[in-house]
């Protein structure tokens, strides 16, 4: 076998290793046409859910190597309120009183096929308008991405850094 050749099988046969090891989020939408708060459209709500996925799959990089995440989201409530209009475009307002997000999710976080934790939350930030954020203020989903942070270093994080 020539010396290029070999560089490369190695190269691949060490990419597939380390692949198998790599943490991994996964998450479900569990009847997403009964959530609280999610957009009327189906165009509209297929964008906001894949937003949501998108950002799930980024968590995989708080894991260490061998971990699975399976999130079951059950609910959505986004913060602020919709309010429909004439065009079809409905806009969402955001007041700061009690149209804060929320989030109602199952969780099992495992390593090698054994279940390390599992829950079952219901998560909310009151004070989504107050508190700081790590997401610009032109991510339509940054409360809720804040608040699914905030969320996962405080029940995951600590459980993981534990085992």
């Amino acid at each position: 076998m020539r010396p290029m050749t070999r560089t490369v099988l190695a190269a691949l046969v060490a990419l597939l290793a380390s692949s198998a090891a790599m943490a991994e989020v996964t998450v479900t939408y569990t009847k997403p046409d009964d959530y609280t708060d999610l957009a009327r459209g189906a165009y509209d709500r297929d964008r906001i859910l894949k937003q949501f996925s998108d950002y799930f799959a980024t968590l995989d990089k708080k894991l260490p190597p061998g971990q699975t995440l399976k999130i079951d989201v059950l609910d959505i409530d986004l913060a602020g309120r919709m309010y429909p209009r004439r065009n079809g475009e409905d806009i969402r307002i955001m007041n700061g009183g009690a149209d804060w997000p929320r989030m109602h999710l199952r969780y099992t976080l495992e390593q090698n096929g054994q279940v390390l934790r599992s829950g079952d939350d219901n998560i909310a930030n009151m004070n989504y308008q107050q508190s700081h954020t790590s997401y610009f203020d032109s991510d339509p989903l940054r409360y809720e991405k804040q608040m699914v942070d905030d969320w996962f270093n405080k029940a995951i994080v600590p459980k993981v850094a534990a085992k």
